[in-house]
This record gives C-alpha cells, sequence and structure tokens, in this order.
C-alpha cells in the first residue's frame, strides 16, 4: 500500500509542475498522475525512473527556442502540450509491460518496455530538435526535399536526436537495474547485460521506431490540406479554415502512429536482449 501512496504523491507533484508550466493538459495531467502511480506501485524506480526520464527531458526541449518552432506545431496534430491521449499513446505500452511482469515476472517485459520508451523518446526528441534544423527536412519515403513541418520530413540534426535520446534511455536502463534489479527477481536476467549493450538495444530498437513512425506518417497517416495556404497538414483546421482530407487510412491518427511504431521498436528490444543475454 505503501508503494501506492508514494507513487501517487511522486507522479502528483511532477504532473502538477508540468500543469503549471504548460506542458500538459488538465486530461494530460491526470494521465500522467495515474500513469506514474502504476509504473511505481507495480514495479519500481528502473520503470519509473524511466517515464521520469522520458517525460522530463522531452517537455525541457520542448520549450527551446519555441517561438521558432511555434508556427510548425500549427501542422501538427498535438502541440507541446500533452492530453492524454498523447500521454497514454507515449507511456501507455511501458505501462502494460511493467503490469505483465508484475503479474508474470520474465526479463522480457523488462526488453520491450526499453525499446517503446527509447522510441517515443527517439521520436519526440527527433520533432523537437528538427525544428530548429537549418536545413530543410527530407521526406522519408524518396529523400526530397519537403517543407518543414511536414509529416514523414527527417533531417540530420532531428536523426541524431533521435539515436542520442534512444541511446541515453538504454543506457539509463543499466544504471536503474543495478539500484533497484535485487528487489525483483525477474529483473535479475537484464543486469548482467553490459552498459554498452544496453545502450544498443535502447538505441537501435529506438531510432529504428522512430523511423518507422515517419515512415507511417509520411505514408498511411491522415493527412489533411489547407485550403487556404496549401499545407498538408494532420490538423482539421488551419489558417483559420476547416481543412479537407487529403491522404492517409481514416483511423490513422497521430496517436495510432506513435502507438504502432513503439511496439515495433519493443519487439525489436526484445529480440536484441535474447540475442545480447
Amino acid at each position: 500500500m505503501i508503494d501506492w501512496i508514494i507513487g501517487a504523491l511522486c507522479a502528483l507533484l511532477i504532473a502538477g509542475a508540468a500543469y503549471w508550466k504548460r506542458s500538459l493538459s488538465l486530461s494530460g495531467a491526470v494521465a500522467a498522475v495515474i500513469m506514474g502511480t502504476v509504473y511505481y506501485a507495480a514495479g519500481n524506480l528502473f520503470w519509473f525512473g524511466i517515464l521520469i526520464l522520458f517525460f522530463v527531458t522531452s517537455s525541457i526541449f520542448s520549450k527551446l527556442r519555441g517561438e521558432r518552432k511555434e508556427e510548425l506545431e500549427k501542422s501538427y496534430a498535438k502541440s507541446g502540450r500533452r492530453d492524454a491521449g498523447q500521454v497514454l499513446a507515449n507511456g501507455g505500452l511501458g505501462m502494460v509491460a511493467c503490469i505483465l511482469n508484475a503479474l508474470w515476472p520474465n526479463p522480457v517485459w523488462g526488453c520491450f518496455f526499453i525499446g517503446t520508451m527509447a522510441a517515443v523518446t527517439a521520436d519526440t526528441w527527433a520533432t523537437e530538435w528538427g525544428g530548429l534544423s537549418k536545413r530543410p527536412p527530407r521526406s522519408v519515403v524518396n529523400w526530397r526535399v519537403v517543407p518543414p513541418g511536414t509529416s514523414g520530413g527527417v533531417s540530420s540534426l532531428g536523426s541524431m536526436a533521435a539515436l542520442i535520446g534512444a541511446g541515453i534511455i538504454g543506457g539509463a536502463a543499466w544504471v536503474l537495474l543495478r539500484w533497484t534489479g535485487d528487489m525483483q527477481g525477474a529483473m535479475q536476467g537484464l543486469i548482467s547485460i553490459d552498459l554498452w549493450k544496453w545502450i544498443v538495444i535502447g538505441g537501435v530498437s529506438g531510432f529504428a521506431g522512430a523511423m518507422a513512425d515517419s515512415l507511417l506518417g509520411a505514408t498511411v497517416q491522415k493527412m489533411f490540406r489547407c485550403e487556404v495556404c496549401g499545407k498538408i497538414v494532420e490538423v482539421r483546421e488551419h489558417c483559420g479554415q476547416a481543412t479537407v482530407p487529403a491522404r492517409g487510412w481514416n483511423w490513422m491518427s497521430n496517436d495510432a502512429v506513435n502507438l504502432i511504431s513503439s511496439v515495433a521498436a519493443g519487439f525489436i528490444a526484445w529480440g536484441l536482449g535474447v540475442i545480447l543475454t
């Protein structure tokens, strides 16, 4: 019971600060409190620490030179202020892995978890840093130059940020496992994995997840056309007017893209964990 109380208090403190700083909407703050509580109570500092690392770094980077990225965010379905849907899309899979590990302890859940969190970290870091790139992005499909803010567009700065962010999640897993792994028998199999291997697991799976996110965004994500400026955007309203459907599957929202790419990254991390242990 004490773990649930500690988890709730820690999550409430962090989510409250994020809401005050306008990094979370009210629904996003509520979802973050619930998620953080479960991560701590059903898991331990390994699970909770990785979640906080992703959330804090992503929130900080979203504020970097925000005025420059403000125009780009008008084309995105999600802005820097995350709602409940985005919170769950980013951390929901990890929460499921945490719960499953509590019910049926197994090292594979830890690897899957790191893959999903590495993917959402890589994708978020790529978006935030890529928006600051002085060079125009290129389509991940045909490598042609596309306007900044185009879904599926990648840049060297954003790609480097994605790889670094994913690798840091892997490195953090190595650190946190040494603090908390002895508290959970299922984690013992992961403690033996060397630091460089964790960086590879996080870096490869996270970067692959980010690229999958870009590929889905460039091909099947639901997109709309602004009839005022002609831009292809993720939102249903742009330039003060309703947009019209341009391409993509109706159900393939930005959150769905995040979820699918995170699942892919989780399975890649799972496989790498089996190979490297």
